[in-house]
């Protein structure tokens, strides 16, 4: 069995690592394909991993559209399967670089295996453009690896046979618990936020940084840290609004390990990220969702996501009540991690071995 992965942001990297360290493991042909749609972000999760792509494709420009990554990666990548034949082609979560990568590979009528399958929040405009690219993914994929019970319900619902899906967990599960066991770190009176998404530029992010200023001048024993976003557009509307506030600390992007220490020794975390979703769960840490939609879903019915949106007066509510209220914030802490117990590469590998 010969296997091609292709990656091209930070999240995909972290996530995937987990699946090459163990096909290194197991000594299982790979290729690794890495198309460079977050350059500057990834480059250093290579370095703690010690782990290369073999081919870089170097798509990324300044202020890249949709159309350049989607017609850069297509017109690339073709020659590669070309060379390399793999067996399977696997993808990662919801990008451009993977809704490509699997419409190049069934051109080539290469199978296509999807990790982190059956997301959806049924609003192809939400988030964009990563929801119809999971659809779009569903559509090609031979194998889908979902990570709870209600992606795989979502994937049956839409017309993929079970003999095609296999329940997993999530690998970002794997990657963090395997960082977090060597570190050694203390929780603070920290809320840690992230922002960035597309949906939430212009109003939406004005709005959660004028809560976060308020909720910074109201507890000012509490700190906030926000690490930015390279995106000059999301940079100038945090900074408009957030320079300069004394408990407020806004820091360039952080690299995996730090970012982990940053989470795990916060007591609220809030994001648009979906990653984050999953992995704050992971340490107890209730999740303030910035966002109108998830498509994870069984977070929230867990009880440790909590849907803010992108209005002020929510995002102080919800965040006022964690601060103020234990018993409440011991509830949300205590909800259970509906997002597996941190051996998703295994289950996926095993699953290829039997299939292909």
């Amino acid at each position: 069995m010969k296997i091609l992965i292709s990656v091209g942001t930070r999240p995909e990297v972290i996530k995937i690592m987990p699946i090459i360290i163990e096909l290194k493991k197991r000594g299982i042909e790979l290729f690794f394909l890495y198309t460079g749609q977050h350059r500057d972000l990834a480059n250093p999760l290579f370095d703690f991993f010690n782990i290369y792509p073999d081919i870089n494709l170097d798509i990324m420009k300044k202020s890249q559209s949709l159309t350049h990554i989607t017609a850069s990666i297509l017109t690339k990548i073709e020659k590669i399967l070309l060379d390399e034949k793999p067996d399977i082609v696997l993808v990662h979560g919801d990008t451009s670089t993977t809704f490509v990568s699997a419409l190049a590979a069934f051109y080539q009528k290469i199978a296509v295996g999807h990790v982190e399958a059956g997301l959806r929040t049924h609003n192809i405009y939400s988030p964009f453009p990563e929801e119809l690219n999971r659809n779009l993914v569903g559509k090609i994929a031979n194998y889908h690896f979902a990570p709870t019970t209600t992606n795989y319900d979502n994937l049956i619902n839409e017309g993929i046979k079970k003999e095609q899906i296999i329940i997993t967990g999530n690998t970002v599960i794997d990657a963090v618990k395997s960082v977090a066991s060597s570190l050694d770190v203390k929780k603070e009176k920290k809320i840690l936020v992230t922002t960035h998404r597309r949906e939430n530029l212009g109003q939406p992010m004005k709005n959660i940084c004028l809560a976060l200023k308020e909720i910074a001048q109201e507890y000012l024993d509490y700190k906030i840290v926000l690490p930015m976003h390279p995106n000059p557009k999301v940079r100038d509307i945090i900074k408009s609004i957030l320079d300069n506030i004394e408990n407020v600390d806004l820091i360039e992007p952080l690299d995996y390990v730090d970012f982990i220490k940053e989470m795990i020794s916060s007591e609220i975390i809030l994001t648009d990220s979906g990653g984050i979703q999953e992995e704050a769960p992971a340490f107890d840490i209730p999740v303030v969702v910035l966002r109108s939609e998830t498509e994870r879903t069984e977070g929230v019915e867990s009880g440790c996501l909590l849907m803010a949106g992108t209005e002020k007066e929510d995002i102080l509510r919800i965040t006022k009540k964690l601060i103020e209220d234990k018993k409440y914030y011991s509830k949300i802490a205590g909800s259970k991690n509906p997002y597996g117990d941190g051996d998703a590469s295994n289950k996926i590998i095993d699953f290829l071995i039997e299939k292909i």
